[in-house]
């Protein structure tokens, strides 16, 4: 009989699982799994069907659903989809009222359609020579945990980001957001675990806080 629990983890836009390499929980009571992007079927697929699709992926029952950023938004959507222990949402939002007003703007005025992802796609392998250790670091960083480069996949995810829409939060949420979130800032964020200092990337960089506090909430 198996008596773990199973964690699926759903990455921020474009990134691989690997963003999750520093999560820790004790073997012998979890058992993780790990999501990726798959890519989108058209242009314009629904987030309703995209996640379905995903949630073929997803072979346990009643599992508790982690996402970062973007993939937060996604596991709220699947937890509609099929039935979850817990939903954790990182570095993310629970409705629209937490989006920073910058993404109303760039919704209502298009602004998005300016995203250079045909640029990010071809950034792989770019040279390195001449750059100051920090950006080489950055760049490096950036390069490890992008998973997918697809345009037509960051083209979705954007438009999808900006236009996601959700009026009431689930009953088994649970937030966890940093108090120096660059891309969602704290100010618009309500009922959440705080770690202070953690950024949008705390994934990778407050790793062992966020384990110790998944262990405690699952």
């Amino acid at each position: 009989m198996d008596n773990k629990t199973h964690i699926y983890f759903m990455p921020g836009l474009a990134a691989s699982s690997k963003i999750f390499e520093h999560i820790r929980m004790p073997k012998d009571q979890y058992e993780l799994h790990f999501l990726e992007w798959l890519l989108p079927e058209t242009p314009d697929e629904t987030l309703e069907n995209y996640c379905k699709r995903l949630s073929e992926s997803i072979t346990h029952k009643n599992p508790v659903l982690i996402g970062v950023s973007f993939g937060g938004m996604i596991v709220q959507e699947l937890g509609k989809i099929i039935p979850t222990q817990k939903i954790v949402v990182i570095s993310s939002i629970k409705n629209n009222n937490e989006k920073p007003k910058h993404f109303v703007f760039m919704q209502r005025t298009r602004f998005y359609k300016l995203f250079p992802s045909g640029r990010i796609s071809k950034m792989n392998g770019l040279p390195t020579f001449g750059l100051s250790k920090s950006l080489k670091r950055k760049l490096d960083l950036y390069n490890k945990y992008l998973g997918v480069r697809d345009k037509k996949y960051l083209d979705w995810a954007v438009y999808n980001v900006l236009h996601w829409k959700t009026d009431k939060d689930l009953i088994n949420l649970v937030h966890i957001h940093g108090s120096d979130d660059e891309i969602f800032p704290i100010k618009y964020i309500k009922k959440s675990i705080i770690i202070e200092g953690g950024t949008h990337a705390m994934i990778i960089t407050k790793a062992k806080k966020i384990s110790q506090i998944l262990e405690e909430l699952v």
